[in-house]
């Protein structure tokens, strides 16, 4: 698996990218994994319903082809980008997910902060508090898109929405968990925490 690192990029030329790689991927490319921030930028789901942006102010809104309502991306948040042939590793989209959830948790696990999941919602969670988001698609039996993890990062934007399509729903990073993390470390972290999951179940 590679490991790419985009450093701070704008959202569409890398959505495009991720599309047009899985396009044109076969049998035999190699499954990669991108590791960025994003400028800042609200995406919509290909599901969203438009009664969950609230107001924008001047920071742009993406309609974007992964599933899930309507969530905010800029600096200070990990995302992860999962380019993975599902029908190679024989696993299913809600595998994937969970297998990403999983990851976060462990990450979090490792500085001592409980996290869980949940079945209805798609994401991480602290004491009911989101501090993952996943969204996912696929393509020709292969997904793209993946997780934002909220490292150290500007929270007030996420008030301009109902951030995934849930009113009022908290959102928090682990600077407001009292986790120091410079994002070099998150991506390192994350990647480790990734490849031991994927050992564990055999991905």
């Amino acid at each position: 698996m590679k490991i790419r690192d985009l450093g701070l990029s704008d959202y569409q030329p890398v959505v495009e990218a991720m599309r047009q790689f899985t396009l044109d991927r076969d049998s035999d490319t190699e499954d990669e994994i991108w590791l960025l921030e994003h400028q800042p930028v609200f995406t919509q789901g290909a599901n969203g319903q438009a009664e969950h942006v609230l107001n924008i102010h001047d920071i742009p809104l993406v309609e974007t082809d992964r599933g899930g309502q309507v969530t905010y991306h800029g600096p200070g948040q990990l995302i992860a980008y999962t380019l993975i042939d599902l029908r190679r590793i024989k696993s299913g989209v809600r595998q994937m997910v969970s297998h990403l959830e999983q990851t976060v948790i462990s990450m979090l696990a490792a500085h001592d902060i409980e996290a869980c999941a949940r079945r209805d919602a798609p994401g991480v969670y602290v004491n009911d508090r989101k501090i993952a988001s996943l969204g996912l698609r696929v393509k020709r039996g292969a997904c793209y898109h993946g997780v934002s993890f909220n490292i150290d990062m500007d929270l007030t934007p996420f008030s301009y929405i109902n951030p995934c399509g849930y009113p009022g729903m908290e959102v928090i990073d682990l600077a407001s968990l009292g986790i120091e993390m410079d994002m070099a470390e998150a991506k390192q972290q994350f990647v480790s925490a990734f490849k031991a999951q994927t050992a564990d179940k055999n991905l």
